[in-house]
C-alpha cells in the first residue's frame, strides 16, 4: 500500500458488501474496521446528532440500536463464516458476558480458515 493510497481501496468487498451482505468472508482487521471501529463511530456520532437535535437519550439509543442491527449482524455472520462457522453462531452472543468473550476470542482474535472453505475464498491472503 502506499501511502497515497486508502485502506478502504484494498479491501476485498465495497463497504455495502460488507455491511450489507450475508454473503462470504471477511478477515479478522476487516471485522475490526468495519464491526468494531466503524460501527462504534457510527453510533457515537449517530447518537450525538440525536441529542444535539433534542432526542431523549432512551430514543437516541434505541434508534441507533435499530439503524446498526442489520450492519452489524451482517459483518460478524461473515467473521464467523471466515472460522468456517455457519453464521448462526451470532447468537452465542445472546450469552450473557460468555458469549462477548467467545466472540472477541474467535472474532477478534483468531485467524481465519486458510484457504478456500464452504463459505468462499480466503480473502485474507488478498490483502
Amino acid at each position: 500500500m502506499t501511502p497515497s493510497s486508502s485502506w478502504l481501496a484494498d479491501e476485498p468487498m465495497s463497504p455495502q458488501q460488507i455491511l450489507f451482505s450475508f454473503q462470504g468472508r471477511i478477515p479478522r482487521r476487516t471485522w475490526w474496521l468495519y464491526g468494531v471501529l466503524g460501527l462504534l463511530g457510527a453510533g457515537l456520532l449517530g447518537h450525538t446528532l440525536l441529542r444535539v437535535a433534542g432526542v431523549s437519550e432512551e430514543k437516541a439509543d434505541d434508534l441507533i440500536n435499530l439503524l446498526l442491527t442489520w450492519p452489524a449482524l451482517a459483518v460478524s455472520v461473515k467473521r464467523w463464516h471466515d472460522r468456517d462457522k455457519s453464521g448462526w453462531w451470532v447468537l452465542v452472543n445472546a450469552v450473557p458476558v460468555i458469549g462477548m468473550v467467545w466472540t472477541l476470542i474467535e472474532n477478534g482474535m483468531l485467524r481465519g480458515t486458510s484457504g478456500n472453505n464452504r463459505f468462499g475464498e480466503d480473502l485474507s491472503e488478498r490483502l
